[in-house]
């Protein structure tokens, strides 16, 4: 398909953004299905630019001001990425005919510029494309040099990463059965049982996935399951479960046996692990939708382990949802600080005397993470905060406990941005 067509379709997805708070790749996948003419180049050079955009929409859309009031704003803007991420050259897209070279030319020149910014805050929100308040957030609790590496390594593509379910096999041999499909892997540096991909694939199709060797699980997600640790014959209860990533990988730890309870709101998200359960031959999971609201009481003191992973901003994820820069706002943050609170202490009443609990994110705001803890802890002078290096240490990984905390940082350990705390019920 000609660059011009292509450059069609991308505007025609960016233009949904507009009308519709859907994750990215939900929205490109709807477009795609309604688009079966479209072969894998394409829908690649799609997908691609259309996350392109997303990410870098704030640049992109000071580079295309006061450009040429005759061109959409839309298609000056797609032009813009190419160039910015040096896809093509300005010789490239006039050979293509998509701008008169004119206004290429100045996209070009506005591209190595700078707008004037009165604070290094502003500066970084402007570079990297993100809003202000959350470049003044990050540099508050992270200094100003953290926040410039997150900010730059946020616009980065997130690598594929599998859980190798040890369930059905181990990792040496899920690599070498990867290997007999063309598929090469890397060892994940902290999860003793990630793997990289390096290669773009859709690794739903290959052979070693339909058997179950293993879950495609970001190495963050797979470290809060290493973090609660739970140990065979106890019951666990995964209390925000969603798509049950981290129940499967529990169940691997816990050898496929004891009890774990996978509670969610969405009864769909649940169906979906129904699928996945009996792809990896867990027997140990018993799924249930429950109240927005309330836990349930027959869960009540009975439990050795509770995972409370609560919906949170994601603004760890902006890697694989760069959307998530423009559609979180400070209020929301302040609202979903009040419910992550009232979740972990609904679902803290789960654990029995001497139980664990786990609260956990993948947000990178201080109000979604320490400050709900802390709020908590004063509330519940029976629940104590315990150094999370004690999990840990089972798998050798007691340097990503920090100040009584974990906070997994994508700039620092590659994963995605994810925080936890770990407590125990002491009466």
């Amino acid at each position: 398909m000609k660059l011009i067509s292509l450059v069609g379709h991308v505007a025609e997805l960016f233009g949904k953004t507009a009308t519709t708070h859907k994750p990215a790749d939900h929205l490109i996948d709807l477009f795609f299905r309604g688009r079966k003419y479209l072969g894998s180049h394409d829908r690649r050079f799609i997908a691609e630019t259309f996350y392109a955009l997303l990410r870098h929409k704030r640049r992109v859309e000071w580079i295309v001001s006061g450009v040429s009031e005759r061109q959409k704003k839309t298609l000056l803007m797609i032009v813009a990425v190419l160039l910015l991420e040096k896809r093509y050259t300005v010789q490239q897209l006039s050979d293509e005919n998509i701008l008169p070279s004119d206004v290429l030319g100045q996209l070009s020149v506005n591209i190595d510029i700078l707008p004037d910014s009165t604070t290094y805050e502003e500066k970084i929100a402007l570079e990297f494309s993100f809003q202000d308040w959350m470049v003044q957030e990050w540099s508050q609790q992270f200094g100003i040099a953290e926040t410039q590496q997150l900010c730059r390594t946020l616009n980065t593509q997130a690598p594929i990463t599998l859980r190798v379910n040890t369930l059905k096999t181990s990792v040496d041999e899920c690599r070498k059965s990867l290997e007999e499909e063309g598929v090469d892997s890397i060892r994940t540096e902290f999860s003793p049982f990630g793997l990289h991909i390096p290669k773009r694939i859709n690794v739903f199709q290959l052979e070693t996935f339909r058997k179950g060797f293993f879950e495609v699980q970001d190495e963050g997600s797979q470290l809060l399951a290493l973090l609660v640790n739970p140990k065979p014959r106890t019951k666990v209860i995964d209390a925000c479960a969603g798509g049950g990533g981290k129940s499967l990988a529990m169940a691997a730890l816990m050898n496929n046996r004891g009890e774990i309870f996978s509670l969610d709101i969405h009864d769909f998200r649940l169906k979906e692990l129904k699928k996945r359960i009996k792809r990896a031959g867990v027997d140990t999971i018993r799924m249930r939708t429950v109240h927005e609201h309330a836990s349930p009481l027959d869960l009540h003191n009975s439990a050795d382990f509770v995972l409370v992973d609560v919906p949170c901003s994601g603004t760890g994820t902006i890697r694989r949802n760069p959307g998530i820069k423009w559609s979180v706002t400070p209020a929301m943050v302040h609202e979903l600080h009040a419910k992550q609170k009232k979740i972990l202490t609904n679902y803290a009443q789960c654990a029995k005397v001497g139980g664990v609990i786990v609260y956990a994110t993948c947000s990178l705001m201080k109000q979604e993470n320490q400050d709900v803890v802390e709020e908590f802890l004063e509330e519940h002078s029976n629940i104590k905060l315990i150094d999370p290096k004690e999990s840990l240490s089972r798998f050798h990984l007691e340097n990503l406990a920090n100040n009584g905390y974990v906070q997994l940082l994508p700039h620092v350990h590659g994963t995605d941005g994810f925080f936890a705390a770990v407590m125990k019920r002491m009466s």
